[in-house]
């Protein structure tokens, strides 16, 4: 059967890629709620929220755009979301979610305008990866500190865990066996991983008993963004580093699914696009980080999906993990832990688009990238190499290489961070 596109498919084939998505992301109901959780929502909550979001964007690439992609919540971004935009700024949950909202809005606008190609043209591409290497330093950091094999040092400000704690033990020996799973490419490898590491936890003696099933009568479907502190300057410096986030990853991310379906012209491109920021606003009122074209959609495309019907069965896949809750609320820390470190290291791969013969944008480059964990804040490691580039350009006689762009940007950092000291 050939689709509209003169593609060869069939539903057998698409339902078969549907599947093989679904088994390679659904390990982001657990580690998504956990993440949240750590921003106040009842982790019960968190898996409901994460995995409506991913049930809904898989709907609208499918019925939108016509694609063979999973969207769920953001690895990297969930954890913007929970530790730099709620906690970080002392955000209520929903304070948050408005954040999670107005930054969607911005990905709408560079959607259906040239805003897109305007700022992929104005802001240095050397920052931009900077961001994504800087996130997986820290993501690696929460996956250490999650598994007890990294804890705050009485001497310095990380030490080594108890190598003798069972919940050391358990996060490691899960560790390896993650290590081992994805370096041989074991389909599913994430999800092997949790179901690993939960046996290994339950012989380790640190698992908790699972939650009852879901309330569906009691369960908080949708939620209602606190926008009152949009009058805030710090709403905005919020906003910012996550709108950017979002667009660009969303950008490099489909730019390459499509490549790999052999269909990437520009109404494909564009309809995919769009479809991603209509489910990232539809994130802040399901109560979770914004969803993403994830990285994974490549394992649905390698196993023959091409069309819509790939997507739908991830939909009503996801769905259908409702009734799962109990048995995912099991997951420890120890299994989660390792799938943090993994998604790091992968991220810190963009450290290979930075042009360190430059000083010019390997100095900035490098601030932000060790700011972001160092400093426990994306936003602030972001504003770090924010600040320091248009002032390294100044001094290595490259002013012209600057845009308005990054100039205003800068400010805004600068203002942020001297507004801030004002007040202490």
């Amino acid at each position: 059967m050939l689709n509209k596109n003169g593609q060869q498919t069939s539903w057998k084939q698409e339902l078969i890629a549907g599947f093989i998505g679904y088994f390679t992301t659904v390990y982001i109901v657990a580690v998504n709620s956990q993440i949240l959780s750590d921003a106040g929502l009842p982790l019960e909550t968190g898996m409901v929220a994460t995995i409506l979001a991913s049930a809904l964007g898989c709907l609208l690439i499918a019925l939108y755009a016509n694609a063979p992609m999973v969207l769920i919540p953001g690895m990297g971004i969930n954890a913007l979301f929970a530790y730099s935009i709620v906690e970080g700024n002392n955000f209520t949950y929903e304070q948050g979610l408005a954040v999670v909202v107005v930054a969607s809005v911005v990905f709408i606008i560079t959607a259906f305008t040239s805003l897109g190609a305007w700022l992929s043209k104005a802001l240095p591409l050397s920052l931009i990866h900077s961001i994504t290497v800087g996130i997986g330093f820290f993501l690696a950091l929460l996956g250490l500190e999650k598994g007890g094999i990294v804890v705050k040092g009485e001497q310095s400000l990380i030490a080594l865990g108890d190598p003798t704690s069972p919940v050391v033990l358990s996060s490691l020996a899960t560790l390896f066996i993650a290590i081992f799973l994805f370096a041989k490419n074991v389909p599913g490898n994430f999800l092997v991983t949790l179901v690993v590491g939960t046996i290994i936890a339950f012989f380790a003696g640190v698992l908790d008993e699972p939650q009852p099933a879901l309330n569906f009568a009691e369960q908080k479907w949708v939620f209602m963004p606190d926008f009152s502190v949009m009058i805030d300057f710090g709403f905005w410096m919020a906003v910012f580093p996550l709108a950017l986030v979002i667009i660009f990853e969303n950008l490099g991310l489909i730019h390459g699914q499509l490549d790999m379906v052999g269909n990437k012209t520009d109404t494909k491109f564009h309809k995919s696009y769009q479809a991603t920021a209509f489910s990232s606003l539809t994130s802040g009122f399901l109560g979770t980080s914004p969803t993403v074209s994830s990285a994974e959609s490549a394992a649905v495309i390698a196993a023959g999906g091409k069309t819509w019907r790939a997507s739908i069965t991830m939909a009503v896949l996801f769905i259908a993990t409702l009734f799962m809750i109990p048995w995912i609320s099991i997951v420890p820390s120890t299994a989660i832990s390792p799938i943090l470190i993994i998604v790091g290291s992968l991220m810190v791969q963009e450290i290979r688009h930075i042009p360190f013969d430059d000083l010019s944008e390997s100095l900035p480059a490098f601030l932000m990238i060790a700011m972001i964990p160092f400093t426990y804040s994306i936003p602030d490691g972001m504003a770090f190499g924010f600040i320091a580039y248009p002032i390294v350009k100044l001094a290595t006689g490259k002013q012209k290489e600057l845009t308005l762009a990054i100039v205003l940007i800068a400010l805004a950092f600068l203002i942020e961070f001297l507004l801030r000291i004002n007040s202490l």
